[in-house]
């Protein structure tokens, strides 16, 4: 027993310790790549530089005739467009992957997503909602306050739509104490076409500069500029981040069923009820942030799954940081294989996702039709 657990130690060390250089190595290359040609040395060492422009009140850079910044233009662009934007790939990449391998392991089943079951769309249309019928209650509020209060009335109306649309699916699918799953595919299908009704007649009574900002949930973007938002995410979400991984032995008992998991002493409802919750919080306030970002949640726990395991010990923490580094990558490519020009995110994780779920769904077909 002692040998096991000193390899099981040993192995998810190596694992997470390989991941984070992964996700490191990305981050870096993120920093480096842009409109503004740097090498990946001469970014890191902007950064402090940058991190004193964010702490400190600071005027936009002004250009001369010839493009030459007053102040240090790499270090601007760093501070106000590359480091927010890292910082929000890892966020959403760590938080969707994370979401996604709960569900998993929630519901026993490869192909539970936040996408699929309706979070997505529901935390969209909450940020929606936000958006479009928030606008004349903020309107009548100063406008440093009205900033302060949009920053946290997208998060929160994107969790209750998320939360609300998990809640219903979750409800749907449960028969006898049991979840069936093409019962909750099929409900997380109705769902996210009930959200998606919904924010298109949001959409048709928007005006115009709301209906700018609606085209922005269509594929999703990581495009951020307001360290505020940013902040206020981060507050929401990077708890979660790590009280969710606490759940991972509760999550390998499930693997078993919840009634045998009852009978080794833990309580799956209630279990259930937080990590729902847990999730919906998480989903909503990214999307509020990002737009729908589909197939993350869905592609890196099952990757992941095959390499190292099922064990819900290693593999949450490595699909967060797999998540995250995924995401990344992939922001890398959206801004710069069409440069100047940007390729939507969404377009290039649904190019990787679409193609996973339809193996995942002929696989799961294969194997309830052998004998």
């Amino acid at each position: 027993f002692f040998v096991m657990s000193s390899y099981s130690v040993s192995r998810r060390r190596v694992t997470l310790g390989l991941l984070s250089v992964l996700l490191a190595a990305v981050a870096g290359l993120s920093l480096a790549i842009g409109a503004i040609p740097t090498g990946l040395w001469e970014a890191l060492a902007r950064l402090p530089a940058a991190v004193g422009l964010i702490l400190s009140p600071h005027a936009p850079p002004q250009f001369d005739a010839a493009g030459a910044a007053d102040a240090d233009q790499l270090a601007m662009v760093v501070a106000e467009i590359r480091l927010p934007r890292l910082l929000l790939g890892v966020l959403t990449g760590a938080g969707l992957a994370l979401c996604g391998a709960l569900m998993q392991g929630l519901f026993r089943n490869p192909m539970a997503d936040p996408g699929l079951l309706g979070v997505s769309s529901g935390a969209a249309l909450g940020a929606v909602a936000a958006i479009v019928l928030g606008g004349q209650w903020l309107a009548r509020l100063s406008a440093e306050l009205a900033a302060t209060v949009a920053a946290w009335l997208l998060p929160g109306a994107a969790f209750g739509g998320g939360l609300a649309c998990l809640f219903v699916v979750h409800r749907l699918s449960v028969a006898g104490g049991k979840t069936d799953i093409a019962t909750m595919l099929l409900a997380g299908i109705a769902v996210s076409a009930i959200a998606g009704a919904a924010i298109g007649l949001l959409s048709y009574i928007a005006d115009d500069a709301q209906l700018r900002d609606l085209i922005f949930w269509s594929l999703g973007s990581l495009q951020i500029t307001d360290w505020r938002k940013l902040t206020a995410a981060m507050v929401c979400v990077l708890p979660m981040l790590l009280i969710l991984p606490r759940f991972a032995n509760a999550l390998n008992a499930n693997l078993l069923g919840e009634r045998e998991a009852g009978h080794l002493g833990i309580d799956m409802e209630r279990i259930k009820r937080r990590l729902i919750v847990g999730v919906a919080l998480v989903v909503g306030v990214i999307v509020s942030l990002t737009g729908v970002i589909g197939f993350v949640g869905l592609v890196v726990p099952h990757l992941l799954r095959i390499v190292i395991g099922p064990d819900h010990r290693l593999l949450l923490p490595a699909s967060a940081l797999f998540g995250a580094a995924l995401l990344v990558a992939a922001d890398i490519v959206a801004r710069s294989a069409v440069a100047p020009a940007e390729i939507p995110i969404g377009i290039i994780t649904a190019l990787l996702g679409g193609p996973f779920f339809l193996y995942l769904l002929v696989r799961f077909h294969r194997a309830r039709t052998l004998p």
